[in-house]
Order: C-alpha cells, then sequence, then structure tokens
C-alpha cells in the first residue's frame, strides 16, 4: 500500500512522468515500425544488385537515382503523371466536397445531415476491391456508361483503361476522405462571423471569399493530405483501371521487387512519393491543415 502510495503521489507531483508514461508505448511503436522502415527503405535505396548472382551490395552508390534521372525521362514520366494525377483528384474532390460540406453544416437540418453522413461514409464499408471493379464494370466497353450513352444517340466515351477513367476512379474512392476535414471545418466557423459580414454590406459572394473560405482552408488542406497522399501511393487503381502507359510509381515498384528482384531500385524510386508528401506536409502545417484534423 505505501509503494502504491509513493507511486500515486510521485505522478501527482509530476505531472509530466505521467504524460511520458502513457505516450512512450505508441511513440516506441511509431519509431520502430514507421521511421525505422523509412530509414530502412532509404539506405537500401543506396545499394545495388549483382547483375549476376542477384545478391545485393551493400555499398553506398547512387548509381540508382542516375538511372531514375537518365533513362530517357521513362521513369520521370511516370512520376510526374503519379503526382499529377494526385493533384488533379485533390482539385476535383475539394471542388466536389465543399458545397456538400456546407451544407451538411451550415443547412441541412439534423436528420438530414444524418442521412447525408451515412451515404458519404456508406462506400468505406465496402471493400476497396469491390469499388474498384465496380467501376471496371461501369466504364468498360459494354459497361453502364456507353450502354447509356448509346440509348440516347452519343457515341462510346472509350473511358476503359485511361488515365481519364484513374481520375474518375480515383477521385470517387477519395471523395469521403476530402468531405469529413471539410464539414469540421465549415461546422467551426461562428455565425457571429457570417452575420457581421452581412450586417458590414457583404453579400453572400464576399463572406464566402473573406469568411467562410479563408476559415474552412485549413480543412480543405487536411483532407488533401489524404486524397494526394492516397493517390500517389496506389497501384491497384493503375493496375486494374489504368491501361498499358498509366502506370504509377508504386506499379514500377512493384515489378521491379517482383520480377527483376531489385529492391534497392524500387527503395530509390520509392524515396519520390516520400520527399513529395514531406514537401506537402510542410506546406500544410503552415496553412494550418494539422489543426482541421
Amino acid at each position: 500500500m505505501g509503494a502504491r502510495h509513493r507511486l500515486s503521489s510521485a505522478f501527482w507531483r509530476r505531472p509530466w512522468l505521467k504524460a511520458a508514461l502513457l505516450l512512450t508505448p505508441p511513440l516506441a511503436a511509431f519509431v520502430l515500425v514507421y521511421l525505422a522502415a523509412l530509414v530502412s527503405l532509404f539506405v537500401s535505396s543506396f545499394w545495388s544488385v549483382d547483375a549476376f548472382t542477384g545478391k545485393l551490395i551493400h555499398q553506398w552508390t547512387l548509381q540508382n537515382f542516375h538511372d531514375l534521372l537518365h533513362s530517357n525521362g521513362t521513369y520521370l514520366r511516370i512520376a510526374g503523371r503519379t503526382i499529377g494525377i494526385a493533384a488533379a483528384v485533390t482539385i476535383t474532390d475539394a471542388v466536389l466536397a465543399f458545397p456538400l460540406a456546407y451544407f451538411m453544416a451550415r443547412l441541412a437540418g439534423r436528420r438530414v445531415r444524418a442521412l447525408l453522413f451515412v451515404l458519404v461514409l456508406l462506400p468505406l464499408w465496402s471493400s476497396y476491391l469491390v469499388r474498384i471493379y465496380a467501376w471496371q464494370t461501369i466504364l468498360s466497353h459494354n459497361g453502364a456508361l456507353n450502354w447509356s450513352l448509346n440509348k440516347i444517340g452519343l457515341p462510346d466515351a472509350n473511358l476503359a483503361y485511361t488515365n481519364w477513367a484513374m481520375w474518375i476512379v480515383f477521385s470517387y474512392v477519395w471523395l469521403p476522405f476530402m468531405i469529413i476535414p471539410v464539414f469540421a471545418a465549415v461546422e467551426r466557423i461562428p455565425d457571429s462571423f457570417i452575420e457581421a459580414s452581412g450586417d458590414l454590406g457583404a453579400r453572400g459572394r464576399r463572406t464566402f471569399r473573406s469568411v467562410v473560405l479563408p476559415l474552412a482552408l485549413p480543412g480543405v488542406v487536411a483532407g488533401s493530405i489524404f486524397t494526394f497522399s492516397l493517390t500517389l501511393g496506389d497501384f491497384i487503381t493503375p493496375l486494374l483501371v489504368g491501361g498499358n502507359s498509366s502506370s504509377f510509381i508504386g506499379n514500377v515498384v512493384e515489378d521491379f521487387i517482383g520480377i527483376n528482384g531489385n529492391i534497392p531500385f524500387s527503395a530509390a524510386f520509392a524515396t519520390v512519393p516520400v520527399i513529395v508528401m514531406a514537401a506537402y506536409l510542410l506546406i500544410a502545417r503552415k496553412l494550418g491543415a494539422f489543426e482541421a484534423l
């Protein structure tokens, strides 16, 4: 009993000790699982593979990065395609999510809001692959999209296995991850701010531009972290929905690991999205995105 009392007194006199005890296990797991994996990835990108034996050569070299930059632009095009489609998906989801999130947060009643929440989250209850295959069926040559267009006298859309198909599927799959942070940011805007804007003579557009959008921007940026990073690291959707010229960074990494067994080159290419996301997170932090998560 005395030892328990002394321990309790120590925690009471030193609140930081209690916080340290609570945070040590998750922080240790984060360091061991996440940071150690990133360090291992970065270190192995400077190794090479013996062309005859296929064994790893643990000697420092920049050859992998040289091959990335001097390969007739092939890998640079793949990296540009990956980043470009990720940016396009992020912008699309922001444009689609903001009106719905604003309606849910400021205009919808309690029951309508609950219904919309269910509809937004409902796709997340199904398997990721099921949603991808569903869109593959819709966009295929004999799918629902072309059938509908033919019924009204329009030609086939020919979207199957194109970058446009990937853009559509990615925008649909990650849209809930944009709606929720934007909703949270819009909901936190005080009603008095909007009322004060109206009292000062500002109309709806001016209030939206000068009050609502700046205050909701951290939520948009927070949502963009999800949509951008999830698209950047995906390799299943390009494989199932994209065409032969629609490979992402993840597809190249998978090919070099599974077919060629060239782990160092795969690690070097995998550092590209890591660096891009690190820069993106720094920008998002300056825009206050972490406060909206």
